[in-house]
Order: C-alpha cells, then structure tokens, then sequence
C-alpha cells in the first residue's frame, strides 16, 4: 500500500506539472498572439523572407533563399557567371531562379545575398505582410549595370558611298608622307596593343572605274596602340588636313570641277580656309591653273604628298579626311551635304573667287535701246563638231542673239575663260566637257545642249541637264535626228545604231564614247533649231 501510495503521490505531481506547463505554454501563445497584432516588425520569421506579400509568396521566397544559400556552400561562382550573363543579356532571358523552377523577383539571387545584411528592414516589414490585407507594395527596381566593355571607337572609314570612299578620324594622327600613310595613334584603351585597324583608300571619287582608279595614289589609313612604333613628326600643323588626288580624269574641265573642285569644296567648306590640302599625283600647270580656287579654299600653302614623301617628311595633325565628299555629276546635294550646302552655294562660290561680276542675266526691255543678249556657242576642235556652225550662228543672230564662238581649251586662264562666259546669257554646245562651262553663267540664264544620235539622253541629262538646273539655270536639251548625224554616211539605212541605238550601250562607255560621241559630227537643221534659240531668248523677257 505504502509502494501504491508513493506512485498515486507521483502522478499527481506529474499532472499538477503538466497542468502548469500548460498554462505557461498558453500565456506564452497568448503573449506572442498580443505581441504579433500589436508590433508587426518584431515577429521572427522576417528573416526568412526578402519580400512577400502573401502567404504562397512567402513560401516562395524562403525556397529561393534556401536555393541560394545551398548554391553559396558549393556553387558561389557558377551562380555568379550565370547572374552576369542575365544582367549583361536581353530582357527575354530567363532569370537564374526561373532556370531552377523557382519564381523571383530579383534580376539576380546572387545580387541579392551579397546585399541581404542591407536589406534586413525591409525584408521584415515584407515578412509581416504576409498576415495582412494591405496590397502589395510594387517590386523595386534593380537598376542592371551593363558589364565593362572596351570602348568602342567609331569607324575609320565610310565606304558604303557608290561614288567614293572616304576617311574621317581625329587624335594623333601622323603623315608618313613616304608611304603614303596615315597613322592614328590611339593609347585609349579602345582596343588591342598593336594595330586595330587598317584600311586602303585611293582618294578619288571614281570609285569602281578601274582605267581610272590605276591613276590614283593609294592611301593606307591605320590605327596603332603602339605609340613607339608610329612615325616620329617633322612638322606638326594644328589645322585638320584633306588629302585627295588630281590624278584620274583630271585634265578635261567636266572632270576637274565634277571630280575635284566641287566636291573639294563640299569637304572643306566648313574650315572657312584654316585647312591643310595634301595633294597625291600633283601636276604643276594644274596647280596654276587652278590657283584662284585653291586659295580660296585654303590659305595654306597645298602639300605635295610625292615631294613630302622624298623628303621623308612626317606631318601630324589633329584631323584628317581622307579623300572628297562627292555627290552626282557638278551637284552638291543639300541633304547629304554635312554643312547643308547646295550647288547654287558652289557656283556663288566661284563667280566670287573669280570676281565674277554679273549675278543675273540680261532682261529684254521693249522699245527703243533694247540690248541684244548675248549667246556664247561652244564650238569643239576635234570631234562632234557643228559643221554648219556659221548657219547656227545666222539663226541666232535673226532671232535677236548676239553671238559670241570660243573654244575652251585646257590651257585656257580659268579666270578669262570664267569672265567671257560670265558675261553671256546663253549657252550653246554639243554634248562635251566644254558645256561644264555653264557654271560661270549668271543665274537665270540659259543653256542649250545638242545630243548626238545614239540613245545619249540619259547621259547628257545626267552630266549636264541636271546639274544645269541645279545651278539654277534655264536648260533646254536639243536631241539631233538621224538626218542631223554624219552616222548616216557610214553605216546602212537599217544598221542597229538607227533602229536602236540603245542596244550598243551593253558594250561598255568606251565603245559607246568612240561610236557615238567621237565617231560622228552635227550638221543641225536650223530650220528644226530655231525653235530652241527662240525659247532661249524667250527665257529672258522681263516678268
């Protein structure tokens, strides 16, 4: 009994304890209910959670926490490639915690341990709001930093232009005139020790003609981090430098203005004359000839690359273009021009550096002391000759022209060639370089091309009806019949070159050039002609 007694004692302690245990329990849940309605930021599961808004986001984030705790035991760096890989790709990669099946709000699980002693009061407040009805507070924004890349330098050299290639590119650049080079010395950390890039450019806007490319001085145009190994200066300029050639077609008045002096005006324009000219495959009578022009562009003396080049001389500049900015046939194009320039800009040009006087052309007054305007005929020594030159010049004269002959030839003073033709008010001529000569007509004058026979429309619109009306002159384009073209003496009535003509044109320019434009002579049927000298005066009356 007594053995009984003792175990009966024993329970009952055991119950009074576990009677007490309880309540202790109860009031310690009773505490914590009290403390988790009353200070949300204190309960102990914020640590477990970044950010959560619900009670299935909640238990999503402490998944993703535990993924990234279990990655930094053993996986620290995979995860930390994998994180700047996302960061540094496109918006429409997946995000690492995607990869492993867990949705996250974090552009980088990564980013977020490596900030998570930070982010501690925040991760706390987003803790409690998985207990409340309050909507969820918007997502930060992580700002994603791009990884650090090599700066980029802008291209040396722009060749997508179907007329001409051409280099633009500022630092340290140094002429080695003896190679015929240009090197930029870039210590930037734009790209590789050594050379980064190197391109050949011939300077002349004829791109893709062979016969006269061949003519042309190749220019190289290189980079190079290596500052010792570029050419050591001889002369420093502090004025940027245009390299070109007048090698190719120069030497013929269409092409010294179409290939050189336009568009060497369209390029340094913008110096307003504080520019160097270095010039490859230099003639000296063309220098002279040229020279108004020249030093209207530039007021420094030109550099002749082949002479520099013997003297082992080494030019440095702070710019540099490499070759000329062209457009069409005579024509700055306002649109593409970098200074918004337009060929009325050239001509205005020219009649200035030339002293040009007139800037209009006669006005035809009625009534006594009427002028008679002057008409300039064009009249060519070798080929495409008018061979009734002296009917043309009667009809002229019967309409109520003045007429004036010249022949330019390409010795001729540009200024005295420029000043006759200046003072007329129409131009006449057969389809040739002479009619590039229309550039020194005053604005608002007229200017007449005959076209041989052979299907030539096209080309004489685009070498001369073009620019014509660019310059802001009347043009009028006189196209001869079979009966006009001494053709008609030496092939047969039903030969191709009279029922068409445009078929002969698949043989190249240079059987186009020895058939149909040097191979024949104009005898024009005045009668058919007058017409045209009438329009041309016509274009004159006063408005």
């Amino acid at each position: 009994m007594k053995g009984s007694s003792g175990r009966l004692h024993g329970l009952r302690f055991e119950s009074r304890r576990f009677r007490l245990l309880t309540v202790v329990v109860g009031c310690f849940l009773v505490s914590l209910t009290f403390l988790v309605s009353s200070r949300p930021d204190t309960t102990v599961f914020s640590a477990l959670s970044p950010r959560a808004s619900s009670s299935g986001r909640f238990i999503r984030d402490v998944v993703h926490v535990e993924v990234i705790q279990e990655s930094n035991d053993g996986e620290r760096a995979d995860e930390e490639e994998e994180a700047e890989r996302v960061t540094a790709g496109s918006g429409d990669e997946a995000a690492p915690g995607t990869q492993l099946g867990v949705t996250t709000e974090f552009a980088s699980p990564v980013a977020f341990m490596e900030n998570a002693d930070e982010d501690v009061a925040v991760q706390t407040t987003a803790a409690v709001e998985t207990t409340s009805t309050r909507p969820d507070p918007p997502p930060p924004v992580e700002e994603k930093k791009p990884l650090p890349t090599k700066r980029q330098q802008p291209p040396l050299c722009d060749f997508s232009d179907p007329r001409t290639d051409v280099c633009d590119f500022a630092g340290d650049i140094r002429m080695a005139a003896n190679s015929s080079e240009f090197v930029i010395v870039d210590q930037s950390g734009g790209g590789d020790s050594g050379e980064t890039a190197s391109h050949k450019v011939r300077p002349y806007p004829r791109k893709g003609d062979e016969t006269c490319m061949v003519r042309v001085t190749e220019i190289t145009v290189r980079a190079t981090a290596d500052a010792a190994s570029a050419p050591r200066c001889t002369r420093t300029h502090a004025v940027p430098a245009v390299t070109f050639s007048i090698g190719g077609y120069t030497g013929n008045i269409f092409h010294d203005f179409s290939d050189v002096i336009v568009p060497l005006y369209n390029t340094v324009h913008r110096y307003r004359g504080d520019v160097q000219l270095v010039m490859a495959n230099v003639a000296s009578w063309w220098l002279i000839k040229y020279d108004k022009l020249l030093h209207e562009l530039s007021k420094h003396a030109p550099i002749d690359l082949a002479k520099a080049g013997a003297a082992e001389e080494v030019h440095c500049f702070p710019h540099a273009v490499v070759s000329l900015r062209a457009h069409r046939e005579l024509i700055i194009e306002r649109e593409r021009s970098l200074d918004g320039l337009a060929t009325p800009d050239f001509t205005r040009f020219l009649r200035g550096a030339l002293s040009l006087p007139r800037d209009a052309p006669t006005r035809l007054i009625d009534g006594k002391g009427r002028q008679r305007p002057r008409l300039l005929i064009i009249s060519r020594g070798r080929t495409r000759l008018l061979l009734n030159l002296e009917a043309v010049i009667r009809v002229a004269e019967e309409v109520g022209f003045e007429a004036v002959v010249n022949e330019s030839d390409v010795g001729n003073d540009i200024s005295q060639v420029g000043g006759l033709i200046n003072s007329c008010d129409a131009l006449l001529g057969v389809h040739g370089a002479g009619l590039t000569n229309m550039m020194f007509l005053p604005p608002g004058a007229t200017m007449v091309q005959v076209v041989p026979w052979g299907g030539l429309q096209w080309i004489a619109r685009m070498d001369y009806g073009e620019p014509a009306e660019a310059m802001g002159l009347n043009y009028i384009q006189y196209e001869i019949a079979v009966s006009e073209s001494s053709l008609k003496d030496k092939y047969p009535a039903g030969d191709e070159i009279f029922t068409n003509p445009t078929a002969l044109h698949k043989r190249g320019f240079m059987f186009m050039k020895q058939t149909l434009m040097d191979g024949q002579n104009i005898t024009i049927d005045v009668g058919r002609f007058r017409p045209v000298l009438q329009q041309a005066l016509a274009n004159l009356a006063a408005t």
